[in-house]
Order: C-alpha cells, then sequence, then structure tokens
C-alpha cells in the first residue's frame, strides 16, 4: 500500500469539498484497508453518468487497497432523500426499489471491482429497528440543526410542508455509517448536510467521525440542469455504445473539460492542453468531443465498440446516412399502433414516453416524421423506425 501522501495526491483530486484534510491523512496512514462508504437509493432502474463520476473515485480508492462498501437504500429509497428538493419527495414500495436494485449492482460493477466490493442493502439493519429504537436515534439530532440545512430552511420559510419522515432521512443514512463503520463516505456535493449529520451519529455511537469528499454534479446533456432522469438529460449506464456516443456529441462544448475530468482516464497535462486548444481562433471544439466520447465508451465497452460508434456516428450525422447495423423488429401483423410498436419492439419504457416522442416530432418512419399517436403503421421488410437522432430499427416481416 502506497504511502498515505502518495495516496492523498490522487484521491484528493476534483474534490469539491473534503472533511477534512488533517483527518484523512492520519486515516490513510494507518496502513489498513479504509472502509469507503457509498450509499445508492434505487429510486429508479438505471445508473447514469453522474454515479459514474463517484464510482471512479471509489475505483481508485479500490486500486490503492480499500475496500468500498456499496449500500443499496432499499430501505431509504421507501422515504425519500429530501437533497435538494422543493416539496416531499413519494415514498416508493418495497417491490418497487428491490426491482431498481437488483439492475444497481449489476451496473456498479462496470466500474467498481467486485472483489473489493462489500455490498450490503440497508433494509438489513433498518427493518429490524423498533419505534423506541427510531426515537433514541431521533433524540441523537436537534430540530434547529435540521433546519439548518439550505432546501429544509427554504421551505419552512416559504410556509411549505416538510414531513417529519424527511427529517428521518438522513438520521436513517448515519446510522447506515455507524453499522458498517465507514471511515469516509463519498457522494455528490448535493449530499453534505447528509454526511454532516452522520459524522455527528458515528460519535454519539462512540465512533470515530467519517471523513467527507463530495464530487461535483455534471450538468446533462441540456448544459444547464444536472444529470436526472427527471430532466431527461441523462447518459445511462445500459445505453447502447451508439447512443452513448451521440448523446455525448450532443452537449455544449462548455461540458467538454469537465466531463473529461470527471469522466476519463486521461491526464490533467493532455486536459490542459486541449483546453487550450480550444480556446485558440478557428479551432472545432468537434474534433476534441469526438476523443472525449471515444475515451467514455471505450471505458464501457471496450475500444473496437469505440471505434465501430464513432464511425457510425459519422456516418449519420455528417453523411446522413443510415447506420449499416441496427436492431431488427419481426412482426407478423400487417399493421401497427405507432406507440405499440415504440413500447412493445423497442427500449422506450412507458407508453407517456412514447407519446411525448411523437408530439414532439421525435418520432420517424421510412425517414418521414410522425406526429399522430394513433398512426397506424404499415409493415414490410426493410421500413426504418428512427426514434431521436440515434435510435434506428429495421422493421422485418414475417410469416
Amino acid at each position: 500500500m502506497q504511502s498515505g501522501g502518495d495516496q492523498y495526491s490522487t484521491l484528493s483530486k476534483n474534490i469539491v469539498t473534503l472533511i477534512s484534510k488533517e483527518e484523512l491523512l492520519e486515516k490513510l496512514k494507518l496502513n489498513r484497508p479504509l472502509r469507503i462508504k457509498l450509499g445508492v437509493d434505487p429510486s429508479r432502474p438505471d445508473l447514469h453518468f453522474g454515479h459514474a463520476v463517484v464510482l471512479k473515485k471509489l475505483r481508485e480508492f479500490q486500486e490503492f487497497g480499500h475496500k468500498v462498501v456499496l449500500i443499496i437504500g432499499d430501505f431509504t429509497a421507501r422515504i425519500g432523500d429530501p437533497s435538494g428538493r422543493s416539496k416531499t419527495r413519494p415514498m416508493l414500495s418495497k417491490e418497487e426499489t428491490k426491482d431498481n436494485a437488483r439492475t444497481y449492482t449489476s451496473q456498479a460493477y462496470k466500474i467498481l471491482d467486485r472483489k473489493k466490493t462489500e455490498l450490503r442493502f440497508n433494509s438489513e439493519w433498518l427493518d429490524p429497528l423498533s419505534f423506541e429504537d427510531v426515537l433514541k436515534l431521533s433524540g441523537k439530532y436537534t430540530v434547529a440543526r435540521m433546519l439548518e440545512r439550505n432546501d429544509f430552511s427554504k421551505r419552512y420559510s416559504n410556509n411549505e410542508p416538510i414531513s417529519v419522515s424527511e427529517f428521518l432521512y438522513p438520521l436513517a443514512q448515519a446510522y447506515d455509517s455507524v453499522v458498517v463503520k465507514a471511515d469516509i463516505e463519498i457522494g455528490g456535493e448535493d449530499q453534505l448536510f447528509n454526511f454532516i449529520v452522520a459524522r455527528k451519529i458515528q460519535e454519539e455511537y462512540g465512533q470515530k467521525p467519517q471523513c467527507i469528499m463530495t464530487l461535483p454534479l455534471i450538468e446533462g446533456t441540456d448544459g444547464h440542469l444536472k444529470m436526472s432522469k427527471s430532466y431527461d438529460n441523462y447518459i445511462a449506464f445500459e445505453d447502447t455504445p451508439d447512443d452513448k456516443y451521440g448523446k455525448i456529441m450532443s452537449i455544449p462544448d462548455s461540458l467538454i473539460i469537465k466531463y473529461m475530468r470527471l469522466l476519463t482516464d486521461i491526464s490533467e497535462e493532455d486536459i490542459e492542453e486541449i483546453e487550450e486548444k480550444i480556446k485558440e481562433k478557428g479551432t472545432n471544439p468537434r474534433d476534441e468531443k469526438m476523443k472525449l466520447a471515444y475515451e467514455i465508451v471505450s471505458f464501457f465497452h471496450g475500444g473496437k465498440t469505440a471505434q465501430e460508434a464513432q464511425n457510425n456516428f459519422i456516418s449519420v450525422f455528417r453523411r446522413k446516412k443510415v447506420p449499416e447495423n441496427m436492431p431488427v423488429i419481426e412482426l407478423k401483423s400487417d399493421i401497427i399502433n405507432i406507440i405499440d410498436l415504440m413500447v412493445d419492439y423497442t427500449n422506450i419504457q412507458s407508453r407517456s414516453e412514447a407519446k411525448r416522442l411523437v408530439m414532439q416530432n421525435g418520432v420517424k418512419y421510412n425517414n418521414k416524421t410522425v406526429s399522430d399517436i394513433n398512426a397506424e403503421m404499415k409493415i414490410s421488410n426493410g421500413n426504418i423506425l428512427r426514434i431521436g437522432k440515434r435510435r434506428f430499427f429495421r422493421l422485418k416481416k414475417i410469416v
């Protein structure tokens, strides 16, 4: 295991908040594997590149020999994290959280080393708590301290409702740190308050408080709002290589450097050189964005697949061609409703999403825009369904 100072120089890169440098260096000098906690609530089934920022930092800890404790918040997801929310989140059912959790673990291992990851579900210790246990836990933190939270204080001053269950959320998350004996907790910068509560609760249970590391939230493909499925501006782990490549190419030029720093292994020296190059007059940032897209797709799928995605992008968007290889939809019927076709045979997850895409003129059939959600599509071999800019499907009539 490398010295604490050598580890610190790598692990502290791109950090927004660190509490504290002195504590972290002290822990790194213990010459034992530290327990690095990440809690993820399975409120939705897909991980996206916003999660990748944190997972890549965790992978750095693993490469130094530390143990990542990945906590799937199948209990806390039922409460709903109030971070950054202007109103109470709807509570999820046990079934919803279980379904979402199944996909989280397989996706997280696309970045994390499975052998150096301890996977836990916080229902393991939160479900058995009695009402007396909850009262004892809640008695270790004050309402005044809870109202110091920015989103709570705003809602309170605006006379907007705050449920008591939302006060319990940071306490439940803090109890996770107690159970797994976390040395360090990592997450997005919007989680800072929750992490600070955990430090206090650990002390109340006689533990040395965890260090805190927060990382930047990245903007989504729109370039303004944080990446989120709620804003439909996300790039998912489960997106196809072509979709990943195309979505990255759609981000504003202003995000190229930020994405490079947080989502790739390109050296800081090379990134600074690229940053200066982009500033030069007459330089087209598209070339650097293509490098970014290639690096990220290569990380998830390998260099050969990344090159194929790049070639497909060039063919479709520069040369206005359809890709040579695309998924084939086999149908026995002669005619099918456009919404049924999208939901039943493509990766569109809901009828509402399909209707929205049609009404926004985001669907083409044989290069003609489909704008009627009740449209009936005639099926014949070779017909092409295009959804958005990047998703193509070839239809095949079977007897």
